[in-house]
Parts: structure tokens; sequence; C-alpha cells
């Protein structure tokens, strides 16, 4: 037995002039192929006038032999029409894109001003203004009244550090004022925080009127506000602080800092006497930043406009995560209404350096790849920990390394739709519809 494969257009062609069939048996399945992912309604209609018209033909053998034959109706042939050809668009729809204010962010975050003129009775050429915001950061249904700030950290005598931040502060590291200099001068400090890290007295042991000396040598070398903080020995930084801030009186300096594990409220009455604003230091729990933030307004007549938050920093590496997450619930709270945390927030960045992966040469773990040269990564471990929480909610930096420093004040300037440093001002505001050219 023989099996050929013909089309129905073939066979209806060859029943056209037969007269008899003789023998013949035309038996097989019809198989129908569609191209081009299916078919429709008129390719159907195609198939079966085909079939209708080999049907006409066999109808007609059969009463030529004597068979019984039936009518078969007349179908016209169909016409197909011609295939539709696709159009690429030439433009998109038109879309709007709106944003809506967040209606629970019903209050604002305290401002505080950093700094005094010397219309505010102080010798400071320019004020920090903290604060202000109405809605999280960089999110266009409210401004961002005041830009974020950065204060490089210099400190009252030399200190380990790594290579990468080392070898831009060689030359000054043994004078506070020379490095204070340095840091506003070559580096764009918008302030300086002094660390009077040898009054520890498993350090040097440094008297807190030597402490007080070097206030005053640094605010004689520079003209921004100033942060002062202690070594952190809960024993000695309130007698240090008290000291300080006696020596900066009328400055408007930060006092840093007040928290629940030293005499707070002798740091507290300090820098209310001398006319100073008081940084609240938390170990990242936010209901201990509640507690000590309603002691120092309740407890030790602090105002308002004089706290500023530190929820600490946990750096990349070893807990940014959680840091981010708490500085932005406080954040929350405060649009929310909580008058116990919509103050503004300060991050000590320069945490970011006390994470293996920011300094070590190579990975510990020989199975480890390799990270790449140090000189790159420890500012790019200080930046991402920067920006991550200047999303979060952070209006004042303490940092160290000055390409970081550079960064972070470009992107978040861009983000609040400054030129970021470029030659022409880029309006983000229209983000959704800008035309990114590469």
């Amino acid at each position: 037995m023989t099996t050929t494969t013909i089309t129905l257009s073939d066979l209806n062609k060859l029943l056209e002039n037969v007269l008899e069939l003789k023998g013949v048996t035309i038996e097989g399945d019809i198989e129908i192929e569609f191209e081009g992912g299916g078919g429709g309604q008129e390719l159907l209609q195609a198939v079966g006038y085909e079939i209708a018209q080999i049907a006409a033909r066999l109808n007609n053998v059969a009463g030529m032999m004597g068979g019984p034959a039936g009518q078969v109706p007349y179908m016209q042939p169909m016409t197909l029409p011609s295939p539709i050809q696709s159009r690429i668009p030439q433009e998109l729809i038109p879309a709007s894109f709106d944003v809506d204010p967040v209606s629970e962010w019903k209050h604002g975050i305290e401002e505080v001003v950093l700094g005094a003129t010397s219309s505010d009775g102080g010798t400071r050429k320019t004020t920090v203004t903290l604060g202000g915001e109405h809605a999280l950061p960089f999110y266009f249904d409210a401004p961002m009244p005041n830009p974020n700030y950065v204060s490089i950290d210099v400190f009252d005598m030399p200190i380990g550090m790594a290579r990468a931040v080392r070898m831009n502060y060689e030359d000054v590291l043994e004078s506070p004022a020379e490095w204070a200099k340095k840091v506003v001068s070559k580096f764009g400090a918008d302030m300086v925080t002094i660390h009077l890290i040898s009054t520890d007295p498993s350090i040097k042991d440094t008297s807190a009127s030597d402490a007080a000396k070097v206030v005053e040598d640094v605010l004689q070398a520079v003209d921004v506000p100033l942060i002062i903080g202690g070594s952190g020995n809960p024993d000695k930084d309130p007698e240090v602080l008290e000291k300080a801030a006696e020596a900066a009186e009328g400055e408007r300096c930060l006092i840093a800092s007040a928290n629940l594990n030293m005499d707070y409220q002798r740091i507290a009455a300090a820098a209310k006497e001398y006319g100073h604003a008081i940084l609240s230091w938390t170990q990242l729990e936010i209901n201990a930043q509640k507690e000590l933030n309603r002691k120092l307004m309740k407890q030790c007549g602090i105002e308002r406009c004089d706290i500023v938050m530190d929820p600490t920093t946990a750096a990349l590496g070893y807990g940014l995560d959680y840091a981010y997450s708490n500085i932005e619930r406080i954040r929350l709270a405060g649009l929310i209404g909580d008058q116990e945390l919509n103050f503004p927030m300060s991050s000590g960045t320069t945490n970011a350096w006390g994470a293996r992966e920011s300094w070590m040469a190579v990975s510990p773990l020989k199975e480890d790849s390799d990270w790449g040269p140090r000189e790159y990564r420890g500012p790019i471990w200080e930046i991402t920990t920067g920006l991550a929480l200047a999303l979060a909610g952070v209006d004042l930096f303490m940092m160290m390394h000055p390409t970081s420093v550079q960064v972070l004040k470009s992107v978040t300037d861009m983000l609040r739709g400054g030129d970021g440093g470029a030659d022409a001002a880029t309006d983000v505001s229209d983000w959704v519809g800008m035309m990114i050219e590469g």
C-alpha cells in the first residue's frame, strides 16, 4: 500500500476532469497546518470551500456510475483579505504622573540652627540649619527646605586610621587647628567636629582645661559651626564638655553628646547655660531615643530647637539595614506627630571605616573573591553608608574621607533639584519624563 500526502487543492485538480473511477479507494486523514500562530475565520472558510469542491467532484463521479448522488451545496470561492501590515508606534500614549501628599504626614521636623554670626553674638561666618522637612527626604509632595550638611572629623591627637584616610591628613595630624583649617578650605566641610579623645583616662588623661584650649584654637582657625565631642568616657566627659561649652560660649556649637549611660543632666545644663544645642545620642533603639529626648526636655529644660538626635550609625557591612530601619522609623514617627521624635538627625558616618571590608587589603577568608583595591573600596563604603541614611532621614553627616564628602554632597544636592556641582542646573522634579542622554 502506498501512502501519498497531497494538498486539498491538488486533490481537487486531479478530480476536475475525471469521468469514472474503478477500483480506487480514497481514504486518509486531513491535516491542517496553520502558519503564523493560528488561523482566523477566513482561513477556515477557505479550507471548507476546498473540501466542498472535492465532495462535489466525487458526487458527480458517483452519479455517472449509477450510484446514489445527493445535492452538494454550491459555495462561492473565498477571496482572502490582504495581510495586514504591522505598524510600529511612532509615539507613546500620553500619561501623567502625580504624587499625592501623604495625609498622615501632618507634622514637620523641628528646625535647629547651629553656629552664631556676629549679628547673633558669635564669630561664625555662616550658620547651618537642620530639619524643617514635612516628608521623607527627596519626596516631591513636600520640599526639603534645608540641604544635607557634612562635618569632617578632627581629633586633638594623632589616631590610628585607615591608610586611605590618613594620607589626606598626614601633614596636620599634630595640630587640631591646622587640621580643621584643611578640612574647611581644601575639602569643603560645612562644619568641623573636634573630638577631644586625649581626655580619656586610658589614653592621655588630658585635663578638661587643656581640652577647652583646643576648642578655642579651632574656633580661631575656622569660621564654620563646630561640633564638640568628648572621648566617650562616661566619668570624664561631663567635666570635659562643661569646660568646652564654656570656652565656646556664644558660638552655638553642637555638644556631643548626652546619653543615658552618663550624666546627661550635667552635659545638658552646660549646653543650656552657654547657648549651645545638644546631641541626643542613643544606640539603635527607638524607645531609648524617645526616653532621652523626653528627659532632656522635661527634666533638663532643653528647648525643642536645641535638640539634634544621633540614633547611631551601623555601617555597611555590619548592620546598615538595621540602622536604616531605625532612622526611617524615627523620621516617620516624627512626621506622623510623635513630639518626642520629630527632631533633625545626625549620622556618625565615619563608622563605615570600622567595617573590615573598608580597610583590609584582602579578605581573611582563603575561598573569598578578590575585594579590589582598598583605596577605592574604603571611600565607597563611607559613601554608600551616607547615601543610604540620607534616604532614611539623616540631615547631618560626620565623615572623614574627602572624596566621600564630595560625592555625598553632590548626590544629595542633585536629588534636591540642584546641579550636583555640574555646569548647568538640572530640574529633577519631573524625573518620570526626563530624557537621559548617554
